[in-house]
């Protein structure tokens, strides 16, 4: 069985590939700062998409994407705003999760995206 760091490492492959597979073009993986780490940085479209990756083996805790609270979400969108004032974007951005949950060995991980999962507050996540 495959520890906890692995699984997440393993949820964030399946979570890009199927990204990729519905046209969004991944910008940038695991970007940090002080403020914390964003999992995936893509564009759909001319949206930036700032996407959080949730992995797990099971539903018995909850789904991947109910993993993502309010504490979670604040930190999120702080570092999201970092990463837009560091490389001096404006345009319209929002955030993303994609729950990806491994159910068991020999089958196929089940995978969910929630578009604008998170709420912003700036005038910058308007419009998408």
């Amino acid at each position: 069985m495959l520890d906890r760091r692995a699984v997440g490492i393993e949820g964030e492959a399946v979570a890009r590939r199927f990204l990729e597979d519905l046209g969004f073009r991944i910008v940038e993986e695991n970007f940090s700062c002080p403020l914390g780490e964003i999992d995936l940085i893509a564009e759909e479209g001319d949206v930036l998409v700032f996407v959080e990756v949730k992995t797990r083996r099971s539903a018995r805790f909850g789904t991947p994407a109910e993993a993502v609270h309010a504490r979670k979400q604040r930190q999120i969108l702080r570092v999201a705003e970092a990463y837009m004032r560091e490389r001096r974007l404006r345009g319209p951005c929002r955030v993303d999760v994609v729950g990806v949950e491994f159910p068991g060995q020999g089958t196929e991980a089940r995978v969910e995206l929630i578009r604008n999962a998170v709420q912003g507050t700036g005038r910058q996540w308007g419009g998408a």
